[in-house]
């Protein structure tokens, strides 16, 4: 048994997925964790692509039986610069250890965060801006909900523009494109990975790194477990998000598996949204 198998079988839930029928073009991924994020690293080593799933101090690599020869059916071939010297970030040791053990990084998917249960832990982080202290505006702004993508980007990006190939998919939210009435430091982040996106997107596009952003809306995980029981009652729900309930995990894997392909080429500073319509609407229904 794998050390990732052994991971997610340990975590929360372990998602069962269908098999995947289709190539990715991909070799390497970086992805962040979280319920999404194991998802998603399932999906793609399913597709033959070697994972590295990161989340918090723990590092697990996850690929599936067979993947080798489907890359040999394919044929790849592994190459990539080893003589940059090691970094002394996590995020640097993180991506200098996926390029000695498989000479690239094609995929970049950022999907680390916090959400309502952070807020609950640490009073103040979701609050509006006129309740929350600098302190609690720091410790969204300047943890992994935004330094930690810039950190993460920083580290990833030259590799993928010295292949002169690569996709980033950064994991944003709703609350990237809209306002709300409170958690003001949060929008604040997710808003800047939205317009980050796009500044990435017209500034690598052209050396052959593709930039583009997911927004999710409510997704049944942990980081909403304390308001998720709101989706119980009909009428709540349906005020919520015109499809009346929230997204699955894997409903967002699968846009973020789509920005990973080939199958996305000519997306570049795309803002996905995968809210079940909550943005689509000026008044709930």
């Amino acid at each position: 048994m794998t050390r990732a198998s052994l991971w997610i079988e340990t975590g929360p839930e372990q998602p069962t997925l269908p098999s995947l029928d289709r190539d990715v073009h991909a070799d390497v991924a970086v992805i962040g964790g979280g319920i999404v994020g194991i998802t998603t690293a399932l999906l793609l080593a399913e597709a033959g692509v070697r994972v590295v799933l990161v989340e918090a101090n723990r590092v697990a690599r996850v690929e599936a039986p067979g993947a080798a020869r489907r890359r040999e059916e394919r044929g790849r071939r592994r190459h990539g610069h080893r003589d940059r010297p090691r970094g002394h970030s996590s995020q640097e040791r993180i991506v200098q250890q996926t390029i000695d053990e498989y000479g690239q990084i094609d995929v970049l998917i950022n999907n680390a965060g916090v959400g309502w249960q952070y807020g609950i832990d640490n009073p103040g982080t979701m609050a509006g801006i006129h309740e929350a202290s600098l302190e609690n505006w720091r410790d969204i702004i300047g943890g992994v909900d935004l330094e930690g993508y810039f950190l993460m980007i920083r580290a990833t990006l030259p590799r993928m523009l010295e292949r002169g190939s690569g996709s980033i998919v950064n994991v944003s939210s709703m609350a990237g494109v809209t306002g709300l009435y409170d958690a003001h430091a949060y929008t604040a982040a997710k808003g800047a990975i939205t317009n980050l996106t796009r500044s990435m997107a017209i500034a690598y596009g052209k050396q052959g790194v593709r930039t583009n952003t997911v927004c999710p809306g409510f997704v049944d995980t942990p980081m909403i477990a304390p308001v998720i029981g709101v989706f119980d009652d009909k009428d709540t729900a349906a005020a919520l998000t015109p499809l009346g309930r929230p997204a699955q995990p894997q409903e967002i894997a699968n846009a973020l598996l789509f920005f990973a392909s080939d199958e996305s080429s000519y997306c570049n500073g795309s803002v996905l949204l995968v809210d079940g319509g909550c943005t689509a609407r000026s008044f709930p229904g």
